[in-house]
């Protein structure tokens, strides 16, 4: 069994839906379907039972929920080890949202000047996944925004950025200094796809359910409201099309800029990369 493979499995079990998890796992549901199916048939036996409603797992899956849980822990503790060993650290970096903060660049300048002999990987995200694929297992630690579910997670508060509703230049609510979000009531917003994190959808739909076109990254929530009017929400600060407008919202909370890693992750490099996130994100 490959291990890519039972990360696959992992996640169908704790999503209990093929959607779910390929969203989780930022994939498409053909292909994670039939790796499940091939995995099914190396093991010689059914792991989830399925219906239109979701699966649920039959009792050799649960046993090889377990085993696998155990298995892909302690081929992260050998990959540490080893890489220990042989003197090349590691570490992976989710990142969702601006790479151009001024936060990220000294964050990225401080730690790189800090540990000089490490490999630094960055796995850029959509908006799919405010975790930026940690609880996939695609990178160590994530640098994101908050809220999101946050079990079996530790995070770490870095930075509180208010938050605009973005609109065509040409609307007549973009001359406004500001807004309530019951002025926009009645208006389209973007949707994020389906299974991706209720906590991070309803914040951006200012909590309440909404209608509108599904969008994936920050471009495409732009091109929606170029194109066709949809309401936007964004962190002030960030530069836009001229042909667009950000006006503040008066009673929204404010966006947290967070670091986030599983919990009870001891990697060393992940402590560091907090403390010095912190105290990068406090400078201005």
């Amino acid at each position: 069994m490959e291990l890519r493979t039972l990360r696959y499995f992992v996640a169908v079990a704790e999503e209990l839906h093929f959607g779910r998890a390929a969203t989780r796992l930022h994939m498409s549901q053909p292909p994670l379907s039939r790796a499940i199916k091939q995995l099914e048939a190396d093991v010689g036996a059914l792991l989830f039972v399925r219906s239109p409603a979701g699966v649920t797992l039959t009792p050799v899956g649960t046993v090889l929920l377990d085993e696998a849980r155990a298995l892909l822990d302690h081929a992260d503790r050998v990959r540490v080890r080893v890489s220990a060993a042989a003197g090349v650290a590691t570490i992976t970096i989710g990142i969702l949202g601006d790479g151009t903060d001024p936060g990220v660049a000294r964050l990225a300048a401080d730690f790189s000047r800090h540990h000089p002999g490490i490999d630094i990987r960055v796995r850029d995200t959509d908006l799919t996944d405010p975790t930026c694929g940690l609880r996939a297992g695609l990178v160590d630690v994530a640098l994101t925004r908050a809220p999101f579910d946050v079990t079996a997670l530790t995070v770490w508060a870095l930075r509180t950025d208010p938050v605009g509703v973005v609109l065509r230049a040409d609307d007549p609510l973009a001359r406004r200094d500001g807004l309530p979000l019951a002025e926009l009531s009645d208006r389209r917003w973007f949707q994020f796809p389906q299974g991706t994190d209720p906590v991070w959808q309803s914040y951006w739909n200012g909590g309440r359910p909404r209608e509108g076109p599904v969008v994936r990254t920050v471009q495409e929530c732009l091109q929606a409201v170029l194109w066709n009017g949809t309401v936007g929400l964004a962190p002030l600060g960030h530069d836009l099309p001229a042909e667009l407008a950000v006006v503040p919202l008066t009673d929204m909370p404010p966006s947290r800029v967070v670091a986030v890693c599983n919990e009870g992750d001891t990697n060393p490099l992940i402590r560091s990369f907090t403390e010095i996130a912190t105290s990068a994100y406090r400078r201005r």
